[in-house]
């Protein structure tokens, strides 16, 4: 156990990778958790420095991909829609 990990201050992400049969939507919320608990603004180094972390870790683990999908970004912005979108003001 480390002891003021600043990449993962409670273990969560060390954790998820222990518990056996975990799902993607349970490794979501707990990468969730813990991008609320780190005090960085900017995840990236700290994604990073966690996949390297657990690269001995099984390629197919769900927190795996959910932390490739962290360095990903943000999806681009769209239309949202609602209803200033569908009524135009005359």
């Amino acid at each position: 156990m480390r002891d003021n990990d600043p990449t993962d201050p409670k273990g969560l992400i060390r954790e998820s990778f222990r518990i056996d049969g975990i799902s993607a939507p349970e490794c979501r919320s707990i990468f969730m958790d813990w991008a609320l608990s780190v005090e960085q603004t900017d995840h990236r180094p700290l994604i990073e420095a966690l996949l390297a972390r657990h690269a001995v870790d099984p390629s197919d683990h769900p927190m795996k991909t959910v932390l490739q999908d962290g360095l990903a970004g943000k999806p681009p912005a769209g239309r949202r829609g609602g209803r200033a979108a569908r009524v135009r003001d005359t």
